[in-house]
């Protein structure tokens, strides 16, 4: 259990805004440990200041029935808090409401549900955590209109969201709405954007895209600063060049249960007993062979005898559609491991038009700026390809063994030139193979050496099957 000492000082800085301004936002990176801020915040005005009492945290699902509880878990000063995930039918989520917590936790798109349980006018609440407030960057959906309402009803107010790209910056209105009832950025999105924005595109006069006008953006910034900090360039000089954030991705109980059946038959089928009845020898290729399986798996798809690949869950793609909404517009490189992988992300990320990277091309347009989603096999463009231009995030969707492959593709955009702290997301589906992976790259093992220690901890747990 981590222990509070071990905040960094940008961090710490981040806890005492949210303290001394009731409304207020933290903008930034995916990373930089949003949800230990806010929640070490919480604890000190529950606990210390006795300033609240309960608190709503609306969030998208997977972060709301995960992230939250699983960083309570983690550091020792949180430990105490308690929760409620306000999940299930509406019948469950109705008996969530009835239980005494400090932290009630709420999918978005049951948010609406909330507010009408309650007349729509009020919840019982002091404090509200809205987390990915992008999530409320339309101000015509049902979510922001229900919580525009109702937001009078908190004495405290945060926002968490990704620091956006400056064409990113139209969205903001909405949620600095939901702070202060358009103070600093108008009543309306149209007094916003008449004031801020001018026409990019339009089609037989319809106009379907906007862009800042000329030096709106630092306008923006200076009448916002006072409520919210924003991690630019000038923070990240204390802070280390490279965040590696890993990302437990669970599995609902019948995926788990499914799961753990298919590794049970892919264990005794590689390494039980052969034709005489001995126990099958470990080999650097069945072991290989079995974690391929396995790492399919966990990664949501699996080939056939016929090189045919079957899905059997998508809890990673809504992981990953859950990064890209965070981070704002601003580039993401994706690593891929198996075919499947490449055909589900580009029709699960269409609307993003992803990209692979395939000639030269492709990275120059991606260090021009010209691609948000670039997708590449680190096998195939992991060496030598700078890269550092085009953006500053990766996302490892199914993890690898090879501890030179996953240094190389890292060092595509974490090399010198790179303006931005690189950040790297690793998609860990949790109770897999993917654990055994993540332990043996953290601690830079040997690659066939952490491939043979997880088949043997796999077939010890299978022995008396064998």
């Amino acid at each position: 259990m981590k222990s509070k000492k071990l905040l960094h000082e940008y961090q710490v800085n981040n806890v005492k805004h949210i303290l001394d301004n009731p409304s207020c936002g933290l903008i930034l990176d995916m990373g930089l440990g949003k949800t230990v801020i806010t929640l070490t915040a919480i604890q000190q005005l529950m606990y210390e200041e006795l300033d609240i009492s309960r608190v709503l945290v609306v969030a998208p699902k997977r972060v709301a029935e995960n992230v939250w509880s699983d960083e309570i878990a983690e550091w020792e000063h949180l430990n105490h808090l308690t929760y409620t995930i306000i999940t299930g039918t509406a019948n469950q989520r109705k008996e969530a409401l009835t239980k005494k917590s400090d932290i009630y936790l709420i999918g978005r798109d049951n948010i609406a549900w909330l507010c009408s349980q309650y007349g729509g006018l009020y919840l019982p609440f002091d404090m509200i955590v809205m987390d990915e407030s992008s999530s409320f960057k339309n101000p015509k959906s049902i979510r922001f209109k229900a919580l525009k309402k109702t937001i009078s009803s908190f004495s405290r107010r945060v926002i968490l969201t990704g620091t956006p790209s400056p064409n990113g910056l139209l969205d903001l209105w909405s949620q600095l709405y939901l702070l202060d009832k358009g103070e600093r950025l108008e009543k309306t999105i149209s007094d916003y954007r008449r004031i801020y924005f001018e026409p990019n595109k339009r089609n037989q006069q319809v106009i379907f895209s906007y862009k800042l006008k000329k030096g709106a953006e630092k306008i923006i910034s200076s009448k916002i600063k006072d409520i919210c900090i924003s991690m630019r360039k000038e923070d990240y000089l204390k802070l280390p060049d490279r965040i590696d954030n890993f990302i437990d991705v669970k599995m609902d109980l019948e995926t788990q249960r499914k799961y753990d059946e298919f590794e049970k038959e892919q264990v005794l089928e590689f390494f039980g007993k052969d034709e005489n009845g001995d126990d099958k020898v470990i080999t650097a290729i069945n072991a290989a062979a079995l974690s391929n399986k396995l790492l399919q798996y966990a990664n949501g798809a699996v080939y056939d005898e016929n090189k045919d690949w079957h899905a059997v869950h998508d809890m990673k793609l809504k992981a990953v559609e859950e990064i890209i909404e965070q981070n704002n517009g601003k580039p993401i490189l994706i690593a891929w491991t198996y075919r499947h992988d490449m055909y589900r992300l580009h029709e699960r990320l269409k609307k993003y038009k992803p990209r692979d990277l395939k000639e030269t091309k492709d990275i120059k347009d991606w260090n021009d700026g010209k691609i948000q989603v670039l997708m590449m096999h680190p096998a195939s463009g992991g060496h030598g390809l700078n890269l550092q231009k085009g953006g500053s995030t990766i996302i490892w969707f199914g993890q690898t063994w090879s501890l030179e492959l996953y240094q190389q593709l890292n060092a595509r955009l974490h090399r010198q030139g790179q303006k931005d702290i690189t950040i790297v997301h690793h998609l860990i589906a949790v109770r897999t193979i993917d654990m055994d992976v993540r332990n043996a790259i953290t601690k830079k093992s040997r690659s066939q050496d952490g491939l043979i220690n997880a088949v043997k901890a796999r077939i010890q747990k299978y022995a008396e099957f064998r």
